[in-house]
């Protein structure tokens, strides 16, 4: 049976292994647990593997996407939404990516949650979340796009919360909630523009009509512009850029898995996914280009400015995460949809090997997570040692890791770019620098100098296999996996921008590079400034430092800029003053329960005035039944005695 034509087989093996663990999980061992759900995650990871290779024989005989209409989900006048499916090279990507990392998150899982209540709870969760992340992936018009965009944000809140007793972790699930609700509006608002433009929902009706459109002029707010712009105000609450950032770093209140899988590799990409498959529209919408561009750029540096300073393992790399997304926005703002595609790729690697190596580090430190209590472990834990030193450097940009090929990509373009220019090259660069800074003072104040926790009651240990051997995986890719561009170095193919072509464009790799000296000199760039954040996180930390008083400048990026504080004084606090003072204590219950109560008390009223009517003598009765039926009389020859009694008024 060909996968190819039955591609609802890949999401619906994660939604099985969801409803089998949710019903009977909770009776069940925890082997059994994860058995069901680690088969259906490295089944769906089979299958995509043989449809992407039953996709390329298909494009080598048909040269264009696959598309495959299964049921006409909404009708209503003339929108249809269907349950379509599509898959081409861009889905090839990101598929994989979802259900390869994901599978060997699980099978971290296995290791680190053994001991949590509510095993059955996580894995029923994270396959929830690999079926709409594969919905989101796989859809072929916006309106399944967008039920996956809001599975999988269903599924944050659920992940984030997992700690459901920890008022922190509840709290942190209903940030990311909310916040994600702004970004979705507007998203939505896009959605409904593009229907009314294109009179679709389609990609490739949309599309298609759009590549015939005029490329409007750059501060030309037109509807491609509005529409573009919509989009990606969704994108900035998905993929946590600059104002909708303030969800992801609260969202380490999850298990450590969670962040690996959702807060690193895949949910948190889904905007970047987005605007990369509408790179038709944004590509006739040169200033919602150029806004991507910016408000990408901006984050990237103002994030990685925040993880200067963090103490927390796990907050300093959800803000190395938000900063990363920034990078993958530039590139598709400056054009280069490709190489914000390739980085997503490669940050799945690197971003989710140091998640998981920060859980391996959490657990052999009996849960501590502040760095500034814990050093030299290098010698205790090789392995995890090892492999989140591989992620460094693959994330800061050290050639031959993966992150050197995907950065360098990004930072050329920046610069060459016709949607570019000098200062997003200065500004990624130096963001660049910070981050080579803040991981390797990571890597200093966890593995090396002296131990600063108490060695007599920490015990320190490995991990388990079933932790460590996704570890090995997942460092070898970081290593690897940007060597489809290495050629590129010696003036030869980049193979993933080709392989991407077809779909987003080849025109972008001769328009990014002006020459391939120059490209070898940008890259050399690049690398020292890797090397100067590293030389100066060595020269800071080298030596036995302790944790000193936070004062000024180091106050402030402590404290994230206040913009939390400002977000609660400007927009949480007034929001809830008037919940309380108006829309309760007002409309709710002065107005509407006024309403009711005083119907209910006045009913009351009536029928105790009535009441006394009944007081048991006969003669009284006799006057009631005389009234009455006067009354009667009244109504029934109203017509007849009202011409005779003032006809003569008239």
């Amino acid at each position: 049976m060909p996968i190819l034509d039955h591609l609802w087989i890949i999401p619906l093996l994660p939604l099985l292994g969801s409803a089998i663990n949710g019903l009977l999980g909770w009776k069940w061992p925890n082997k059994a647990v994860h058995s069901v759900a680690l088969a259906s995650t490295a089944l769906s990871f089979a299958c995509a593997l043989e449809a992407a290779r039953e996709f390329l024989d298909y494009y080598d005989q048909f040269h264009h996407a696959f598309v495959k209409q299964f049921f006409t989900w909404i009708t209503a006048g003339t929108l249809r939404a269907g349950f379509d499916l599509q898959f081409d090279q861009l889905t090839i990507v990101m598929v994989l990516v979802v259900t390869g990392v994901g599978f060997l998150i699980h099978i971290y899982s296995t290791g680190y949650m053994a001991h949590e209540e509510g095993y059955f709870r996580i894995f029923s969760y994270l396959n929830l979340f690999m079926f709409f992340m594969l919905i989101l992936v796989l859809a072929a018009n916006y309106v399944l796009l967008f039920v996956g965009w809001e599975g999988v944000g269903l599924c944050s809140y659920l992940l984030i919360g997992f700690y459901n007793l920890r008022k922190s972790a509840t709290d942190a699930g209903n940030k990311a909630f909310i916040v994600n609700r702004i970004g979705d509006f507007a998203f939505l608002l896009g959605i409904f523009l593009l229907f009314r433009t294109f009179h679709s929902v389609d990609f490739t009706t949309i599309f298609d009509h759009a590549a015939s459109l005029p490329t409007e002029a750059m501060g030309q707010f037109g509807t491609l512009t509005v529409v573009c712009i919509l989009l990606f105000i969704g994108a900035t609450g998905k993929s946590a850029q600059l104002p909708l950032y303030v969800w992801l770093p609260d969202a380490m209140e999850g298990p450590t898995p969670v962040s690996a899988l959702i807060h690193a590799a895949t949910m948190v990409t889904a905007g970047v996914y987005m605007v990369a498959r509408s790179h038709v529209l944004y590509t006739h919408a040169p200033s919602a280009l150029y806004i991507v561009a910016i408000v990408g750029c901006a984050t990237a540096f103002f994030a990685a400015t925040i993880g200067l300073v963090q103490s927390d393992i796990k907050k300093v790399l959800a803000y190395s995460t938000v900063s990363q997304l920034g990078y993958m926005f530039l590139a598709c703002g400056v054009g280069a949809f490709s190489a914000g595609i390739f980085h997503l790729m490669t940050h799945a690697f690197f971003k989710a090997l140091l998640f998981l190596a920060a859980g391996s580090v959490i657990h052999a430190m009996g849960g501590e997570q502040d760095m500034w209590r814990m050093g030299g472990l290098g010698s205790k834990i090789k392995i995890t040692f090892m492999s989140m030193l591989f992620a460094t450097l693959a994330i800061t940009g050290f050639p031959p890791f993966a992150g050197f090929f995907s950065k360098d990509a990004i930072l050329a373009a920046s610069l060459n770019s016709q949607h570019g220019g000098k200062v997003l090259y200065a500004v990624g660069l130096a963001a660049a620098i910070l981050t080579s800074f803040y991981m390797f003072r990571l890597m200093w104040l966890t593995f090396w100098g002296q131990p600063r926790y108490d060695q007599h009651q920490v015990h320190v240990h490995e991990s388990p296999l079933n932790m460590t051997i996704p570890l090995i995986i997942l460092a070898l890719l970081s290593l690897a996996g940007g060597w489809f561009a290495f050629p590129a170095l010696w003036g030869g193919k980049d193979y993933f921008s080709d392989f991407l072509g077809p779909i987003l464009g080849t025109g972008e790799a001769a328009s990014v590079v002006a020459g391939h000296y120059l490209e070898l000199t940008l890259s050399g760039v690049a690398v020292i400034a890797a090397t100067l954040g590293l030389l100066v996180a060595w020269r800071m930390y080298r030596k036995d430092v302790k944790q000193g008083p936070s004062t000024g400048l180091h106050e402030i990026l402590y404290r994230k800029y206040y913009v939390d504080e400002l977000y609660h004084a400007v927009v949480v606090g007034p929001l809830v003053w008037l919940s309380r003072n108006v829309l309760w204590k007002v409309i709710d219950v002065g107005l509407i329960d006024g309403t009711v109560n005083g119907i209910a008390h006045g009913t009351s009223a009536v029928g105790d005035t009535v009441r006394h009517t009944q007081s048991g003598n006969a003669r009284s009765y006799a006057v009631w039944v005389l009234i009455g039926a006067v009354v009667v009389f009244v109504i029934i020859f109203w017509p007849i005695v009202h011409p005779v009694l003032f006809g003569g008024l008239r």
